[in-house]
C-alpha cells in the first residue's frame, strides 16, 4: 500500500490532508469529527486577544462554483479558547490560527496558546476583518514583522497564511522564511462581492468578503507553484480542493500537505475519506511508494 503519511516541521500527519481554519472548525467537536473522517490534522478557527461576535447575518454566499464569507473572525477569545479546549486531548495535530492588529498581539497570542498548540497558523490574509488579515499581510515588511515577533515568543513551528491580493505572493513568502517561518500556506480567500439584484445592494452584511471553492483553485494552483519555486521551506496548498485529482495536482505543484475548508459545506466531512483514498490509489497506479515522492514534480 502506497503511504499516505507526512512529516511536517518534526510534526507526524497521518496524511496529507487537514482541515483548513474558515466555517467548520469552531469547536473540538469538530477537528475530531474531521480526523475521524480522514483528516491528518486539523487547524482552529482564527483566535484573538478579545472575544468577536463576528458580523451580523447574513455572512455566507453560496455560488455556483463556491461560497463568499464574511464571518468578521468570531471568536471566544484566547482565554475564551483554553476553557474550550479544556478536558480535551488530541491525537492528531492541531494548529492553533491566531490574528492580531500588531505583531506584539501576535506574540502575545503565541505565547498564552503555546501549551495547546503543536504549530501555529498566523492569519495573514483575512479579506474582510478591517485592521487584520490581510490588510496587514499585504506588506511583506509587516509580514517579516509579525512572524519574526511570534518565533521570538514561542518554539512551536510558526506557518505565515499568505493572502492571494497582493501583486507576487512569492514576495511575501520570501518575507516569511526570511522571518524564519517553519512553513507556508495558501491561498486564503479572494476578496469578492456578491450584489442582489432585487434590492441592488450587496448581499453580505459586510458588504466585501472572501471567495472560496472550486472557481478559485486554478488561481490557488499558481500561487502554490510560483512559491515551491522559490522558498527552501515546505508550502501547505489551500484553495478549492475539493477531489483527489485536485490534491494530487497540488501535490505536484509542490504542496507538501494540503487543508481543505469549503469543500467540507459542499461535499459533506466524507471529502477527507474520498480524498484520501484517491490519492493513495494514484500513488499505486503511477507507481509510487509515498505521498513525498510527487511532491513538486511538476516543478522539474
Amino acid at each position: 500500500m502506497a503511504g499516505l503519511e507526512v512529516e511536517l516541521f518534526g510534526i507526524r500527519f497521518e496524511n496529507p490532508l487537514i482541515l483548513a481554519s474558515g466555517i467548520n472548525d469552531k469547536v473540538p467537536e469538530q477537528w475530531i469529527r474531521a480526523h475521524e473522517e480522514g483528516a491528518g490534522g486539523v487547524v482552529t478557527k482564527s483566535i484573538g486577544i478579545e472575544p468577536r461576535k463576528g458580523y451580523d447575518n447574513p455572512t455566507i454566499v453560496e455560488l455556483p462554483y463556491g461560497l463568499i464569507n464574511a464571518m468578521g473572525l468570531p471568536n471566544p477569545g484566547w482565554k475564551g479558547f483554553l476553557e474550550m479546549v479544556e478536558g480535551y486531548t488530541f491525537d492528531f495535530p492541531l494548529i492553533v490560527s491566531i490574528f492580531g492588529g500588531t505583531p506584539e498581539e501576535f506574540a502575545f497570542l503565541a505565547e498564552k496558546l503555546g501549551d495547546v498548540a503543536d504549530a501555529f497558523e498566523l492569519n495573514l490574509s483575512c479579506p474582510h476583518a478591517k485592521g487584520y488579515g490581510m490588510e496587514i499581510g499585504q506588506k511583506p515588511e509587516s509580514v517579516y514583522e509579525v512572524v519574526k515577533a511570534v518565533k521570538d515568543a514561542t518554539d512551536r513551528p510558526v506557518i505565515a497564511k499568505l493572502t492571494p491580493n497582493t501583486d507576487d505572493i512569492t514576495k511575501l513568502g520570501l518575507a516569511a522564511e526570511r522571518a524564519g517561518a517553519d512553513g507556508v500556506s495558501a491561498i486564503n480567500t479572494l476578496k469578492a462581492i456578491a450584489i442582489d439584484i432585487y434590492a441592488k445592494r450587496p448581499i453580505l452584511s459586510n458588504r466585501v468578503g472572501g471567495y472560496s471553492g472550486p472557481g478559485v483553485k486554478p488561481v490557488a494552483l499558481r500561487a502554490v507553484y510560483d512559491l515551491a519555486r522559490a522558498l527552501d521551506i515546505p508550502v501547505i496548498g489551500i484553495g478549492g480542493i475539493t477531489t483527489w485529482q485536485d490534491a494530487v495536482e497540488f501535490l505536484l505543484a509542490g504542496a507538501s500537505a494540503l487543508q481543505i475548508g469549503t469543500a467540507v459545506s459542499l461535499r459533506g466531512w466524507k471529502v477527507f475519506r474520498e480524498i484520501n483514498e484517491g490519492i493513495e490509489r494514484y500513488l499505486k497506479e503511477e507507481g509510487f511508494s509515498s505521498v513525498k515522492d510527487i511532491v513538486g514534480l511538476a516543478l522539474k
